[in-house]
């Protein structure tokens, strides 16, 4: 409504000018949003090139470009366990050009252990799960045991002797192991090691006799091993006859691993659910579902209301790991 159509009297002038600047400002951010994209957009990872975080990040961003109609790059930023390049995004634009492949250590696990110069919940608007990870719970001939019942009375008639290797100190890894021994009533000696790829190559040698790995790392390897569990809420279709620890005495019991792609939090909503309706759909798509299935990663797809609802769930869950674990940041 023009501001001389106003009586000056009922408002006042400058009143009227704020009011239209302020109908102004709203319509330019939603034309803004509208015309989203009209450049390239970013996808932030916080680890190196050549791991599952990177995997996932440039099969979305290959299958987000022919969808937006715009190229989609990926930026690695490794450094301190993931938070570098969470900050990157935390402190960019909240325009939809810069994104997230965000992993579950760096948004549910690093805040419970340190410092984090974000808040994994203010700051950040989760878009969707692109696939998940469970674990795997392997030992070698070391261990007499071929069931999981079996190892857990191995192990208890011998508390503190059996050792046990993880990728590092509060990798997801470990804190699934020690979530496992607090259920299971365990004591065992942490061997951790300088990434998975280290442990389990001593694990399948012989070195050390229990690991609770990546599926995507110890699916190589199972012919070599004895797979006795999978931490997941049901059983992999790579290992159909490998029950579920819940399956085995352990209800509710379930660990897994994510990435998905988070905004900055400001990020306009239309924006958010644009991106999530063009990346969900890749979870039904037969070509994509193979691309994740060859470096094990189960397909998701979910909501930007279920991505949140999960990350607050593993923020309880994780922090609870942490806590029995002891882990500290290397």
């Amino acid at each position: 409504m023009p501001c001389k159509m106003i009586p000056t009297r009922s408002l006042p002038l400058r009143l009227c000018v704020f009011a239209v600047n302020l109908l102004l400002l709203a319509g330019a951010g939603e034309a803004a949003a509208q015309a989203w994209p009209q450049r390239p957009i970013r996808i932030i990872v916080g680890f190196a090139a050549g791991g599952n975080t990177d995997s996932i990040a440039r099969l979305s961003a290959e299958w987000l470009r022919p969808r937006l109609d715009q190229n989609v790059l990926v930026d690695n930023r490794p450094g301190a366990n993931g938070a570098i390049g969470a900050e990157a995004v935390m402190r960019a634009a909240p325009d939809g050009y810069t994104l997230l492949m965000a992993a579950l250590p760096q948004l549910a696990i690093l805040p419970a252990m340190t410092k984090t110069p974000y808040d994994p919940v203010a700051d950040f608007a989760p878009v969707t799960v692109v696939g998940s990870n469970d674990f795997a719970l392997a030992i070698n001939d070391k261990l007499p045991a071929t069931t999981l019942p079996e190892l857990v009375a191995y192990v208890k008639a011998r508390p503190g002797e059996i050792a046990y290797a993880s990728g590092g100190s509060g990798t997801v890894a470990h804190l699934t192991t020690a979530l496992f021994l607090q259920r299971a009533g365990l004591t065992m000696l942490h061997v951790p090691y300088r990434g998975g790829a280290l442990a389990l190559a001593d694990l399948v040698s012989g070195q050390v006799p229990f690991y609770f790995g990546n599926l995507a790392e110890v699916l190589p390897h199972a012919a070599m091993l004895k797979i006795l569990a999978v931490s997941g809420a049901r059983r992999v279709a790579a290992l159909p006859a490998v029950p579920t620890i819940a399956e085995q005495g352990y209800p509710g019991f379930h660990t897994a691993t994510w990435n998905g792609l988070v905004a900055p939090a400001a990020t306009p909503r239309d924006i958010v659910e644009r991106l999530a309706a063009a990346m969900r759909p890749a979870a039904q798509d037969a070509e994509f579902v193979a691309k994740l299935a060859r470096i094990g990663v189960d397909p998701v797809g979910n909501t930007p209301e279920d991505f949140a609802q999960l990350l607050r769930a593993d923020l309880v869950t994780w922090a609870e790991a942490v806590r029995v674990s002891g882990a500290k940041v290397d």
